[in-house]
């Protein structure tokens, strides 16, 4: 499947020219960014991790055979990706012992920074967000382009696309789903389960998306709607008041989408239309989603670029920070400004 196929159109046009992402692990730097205040003291060992060219779940293993313990008693709050020079936290559950000697862990790949103890365990998604650091090398486009769609970009954000990473090489988690779901089966392995739900959702999730990025509704909200806040969950029914509410214009409250599950949308008006036609081009993911007991959750339509800054430390690289929050992709942030070229390579039409 291409691109186009998993993620669908962009929001601002063509790519303004080609660069290459992630030639080397610090062109690609991700620092979790938790508010949780740490205790100091308790059974679980919180750790501060760097690491390069290494996953988090290959982390998690490593730290859990240098602490002599089994790898269950890991914890973490997100997945980082291998290619990329990233930091992020870990815990460790220790009951009643002390610290053990890590050391054994650590190589030019994994480095602890700083380690405190706290009375629970990291939960999956605890952190607020995530903080990017990416350097576009081999650059070809204006600068004056760039600008220009950056604040563009600033001001207004860009559709909240799940990026090709969710989806396999080439799609092949959506195939794999696709068979699953025409078997009305699901993998007997968890792992496996639980990634291909995840694409199933994901993959329904961007056609909705695509099908109103193409009819510019995106960005705005609509009566029948449901509405939520950037660093929230929750969602609640847009009527012709909330329309107008102006946390819509500053980018904190967006229009959001499905990740589908048992029963219709519970959007209403031409929303829920739109969500039932194209979702039921799907029908066996659709099915296969309630099956499997899943239940219907919202994600937002607009993505904010907090903190956005850049800058040119040569005229063949482009450097931007930002802020993102957890589950949002830095991939699909790039996809609106470039096309994406293989290291060694700067031919605009080689996209991964």
């Amino acid at each position: 499947m291409t691109e186009l196929e998993l993620l669908g159109p962009c929001a601002y046009g063509d790519a303004l020219g080609s660069a290459v992402l992630k030639a080397s692990a610090e062109d690609f730097q991700v620092d979790e960014v938790l508010d949780i205040p740490l205790s100091g003291d308790g059974e679980h060992l919180w750790l501060w991790v760097e690491k390069r060219g290494l996953n988090t779940e290959e982390a998690a293993r490593r730290l859990a055979k240098a602490a002599g313990v089994q790898l269950r008693t890991v914890s973490y709050a997100g997945l980082k990706d291998r290619q990329a020079l990233t930091r992020q936290w870990f815990s460790i559950q220790l009951p009643g012992k002390a610290d053990p000697d890590l050391s054994a862990a650590e190589n030019d790949t994994l480095n602890i920074l700083k380690s405190t103890r706290h009375k629970r365990k990291l939960q999956r998604g605890a952190h607020a967000a995530n903080g990017f650091t990416l350097r576009l090398t081999q650059l070809h486009a204006d600068h004056a382009a760039l600008d220009a769609r950056l604040e563009l970009i600033r001001q207004h954000g860009i559709p909240n696309y799940f990026g090709g990473q969710r989806f396999g090489y080439e799609g092949g988690n959506v195939g794999e789903a696709r068979q699953y779901a025409e078997r009305k089966a699901l993998p007997e392995q968890r792992h496996v389960r639980s990634r291909l739900l995840s694409t199933a959702r994901s993959y329904l999730f961007n056609q909705v998306l695509a099908a109103r990025v193409s009819d510019g509704s995106w960005q705005r909200a609509q009566v029948g709607d449901l509405l939520a806040f950037t660093d929230s969950r929750s969602f609640f029914p847009a009527g012709e008041a909330e329309c107008s509410d102006p946390r819509l214009a500053i980018l904190d409250l967006h229009p959001t989408g499905p990740q589908w599950g048992a029963g219709d949308s519970p959007a209403s008006g031409a929303t829920a239309a739109l969500e039932n036609r194209v979702v039921g081009q799907e029908p066996a993911l659709r099915d296969w989603l309630i099956r499997a007991g899943m239940e219907h959750e919202r994600r937002i339509l607009r993505l904010p670029i907090a903190q956005l800054t850049w800058h040119y430390p040569e005229p063949d690289i482009l450097q931007l920070e930002f802020v993102l929050p957890p589950g949002c992709f830095a991939t699909v942030f790039v996809r609106e400004l470039i096309d994406l070229a293989p290291v060694g390579q700067t031919d605009s039409s080689c996209v991964f």
